[in-house]
C-alpha cells in the first residue's frame, strides 16, 4: 500500500503541474483529477500508517 500511496503523489504533483499549462475546462478537469489521485495517496499512506502501528 505504501508503494500505491507513494506512486498515487507523484502522479498527483505531476498531473498538477500539467494542469497548470493547459487552457480552459480541461486544464481544470486536470487538476481536480490531479488532486483526487493526491488526496487517495496521503489517504493510502495514513490508512498505511495505521495498519502497520496497531499490529506491533
Amino acid at each position: 500500500m505504501k508503494v500505491v500511496g507513494i506512486l498515487l503523489i507523484i502522479l498527483g504533483v505531476i498531473g498538477i503541474a500539467i494542469g497548470l499549462m493547459m487552457f480552459g475546462d480541461i486544464g481544470v478537469a486536470c487538476i481536480v483529477g490531479a488532486l483526487a489521485a493526491l488526496l487517495s495517496g496521503f489517504g493510502f499512506l495514513s490508512v498505511n500508517n495505521k495498519l502497520n502501528s496497531s499490529e506491533s
